[in-house]
């Protein structure tokens, strides 16, 4: 019990303080392993991802037939409904009973939206099914990568139509090289060495697929720049996950004929939520599995970080600043926050927290310093003149709301002067120190 205690404190702290110079690579290599699989695991369950995954299966479920309807209307523009039609019947997790029936519904609704009062109701009721979904998934990537802003209207319109006319084309395609990698193989039984390395081929044509869908979801999605490697990463252990979890799925609809005597068909629906549930939880893993990758190094001295002390916090600003200042009075092009971060050797997460503050206390401002990746440096607002030890730790200090109807005049007032006194010795003391200047 002491050593799982023990391992526990080295995972949640202990390794979080590790450097890269301090071990070596392979052990440095297992850590990040480790960080990364812990850090996953402590965000879904803070952020509540179970719930979040839970309405999304109802957004899913609620758009299910108004987005087949629109495959199904573009796939027809492109000759391709007929094909697309037993594309979803062959591989689709429901029954084909089950399949035949959602087919039904969806041949039906296009026939309805084609004429009468109809037309118009259903037509905004599908792109309205279809716009909530897939905002639904942005906002739940959104949050769980920090982004506060989503996709305006009209880029949601073109990204996510633009998506939604590759898809039934994409799925044809697929079925199409499963149908013809599938001819090939029967036409190499012969030959002993190449039959089963193409009959491997064939049966890793899902999976391809499935990790090109999930690492396209992952980059694609999320309304901020997420890098290549960790959404391949994710999206092939999370597509292989999910083809395991297919498997097995499929394989317990045999079990549901056993109820069918009691709830017919609707014995079904039961296993198709939770079909649904489990696969965007794990969906949702994998995007916190992409952004621990990308951002693991945000982390480190993650509790120090939470827990810093007034003054090293005060020391830190003090050096960042400083840092700016002096680069702004040379000329030199503006540093980014990660360009901070190494420089000086502070946590990076360290690092956005004092420009945070810095930002909101208007000291600090954004410009654009790489136009193709929006990497943003930060200068200084104010004259170099005005931007003292003593001014920046009052501004600091006394930002925020202090009206809590307190008798400052009164009661308080001669607690409330020591403060103010301080404030003053301080700016006495310091009034003439530049940030600039400080060596």
């Amino acid at each position: 019990m002491g050593t799982f205690k023990r391992f526990l404190q080295f995972l949640s702290y202990e390794i979080w303080r590790i450097n890269r110079n301090e071990v070596n690579r392979t052990r440095f290599s297992l850590y990040s392993v480790l960080k990364i699989l812990y850090l996953c695991v402590q965000r879904y369950r803070t952020n509540t991802l179970v719930s979040r995954a839970s309405a999304l299966t109802y957004s899913s479920l609620f758009s299910l037939v108004p987005i087949l309807a629109i495959l199904f209307a573009i796939a027809r523009g492109f000759g391709l409904a007929d094909m697309l039609e037993k594309t979803l019947q062959d591989s689709v997790a429901i029954p084909h009973e089950n399949t035949r029936v959602l087919l039904e519904f969806v041949h039906s609704y296009l026939n309805q939206t084609k004429s009468g009062v109809f037309l118009g109701v259903g037509i905004v009721a599908l792109f309205y099914s279809v716009i909530n979904l897939t905002n639904n998934i942005e906002v739940t990537f959104n949050r769980i990568w920090h982004v506060r802003k989503s996709r305006t209207f009209l880029r949601k319109v073109t990204d996510y139509f633009s998506m939604f006319l590759l898809l039934p084309i994409l799925i044809v395609i697929s079925s199409g090289m499963s149908i013809y990698v599938g001819q090939i193989a029967s036409g190499l039984e012969e030959y002993q060495i190449l039959a089963p390395i193409v009959k491997v081929l064939i049966k890793l044509i899902p999976f391809v697929i499935t990790w090109g869908m999930f690492t396209g979801l992952y980059v694609f999605m999320p309304n901020t720049h997420v890098q290549m490697r960790p959404a391949i990463i994710s999206g092939i252990t999370i597509g292989t996950a999910y083809q395991i979890f297919q498997f097995i799925y499929i394989s317990s609809q045999v079990y549901v004929s056993r109820y069918n005597a009691i709830y017919g068909s609707f014995a079904a629906l039961p296993l198709f939520l939770l079909w649904l549930q489990l696969s965007w939880s794990l969906i949702l893993f994998g995007v916190e599995l992409t952004y621990a990758q990308q951002n693991l190094k945000h982390y480190s001295f993650d509790y120090d970080t939470r827990n810093i002390s007034k003054r090293y916090q005060d020391f830190v600003t003090i050096l960042i600043l400083s840092t700016i200042a002096k680069r702004f009075q040379n000329n030199d092009r503006p540093l980014s926050a990660i360009e901070i971060s190494d420089k000086h050797s502070i946590p990076i997460r360290l690092v956005q927290l004092v420009l945070e503050t810095l930002m909101e206390v208007d000291i600090l401002h954004e410009t654009i310093i790489d136009p193709k990746t929006e990497e943003m440096g930060y200068q200084p607002s104010l004259d170099l003149e005005t931007l003292t030890v003593s001014f920046v730790i009052n501004r600091i200090n006394a930002h925020g709301s202090e009206d809590f109807k307190i008798d400052l005049d009164g009661q308080y007032k001669g607690k409330w002067d020591i403060i103010l006194r301080m404030e003053q010795v301080q700016t006495e003391k310091f009034g003439t120190t530049r940030i600039v200047d400080i060596v």
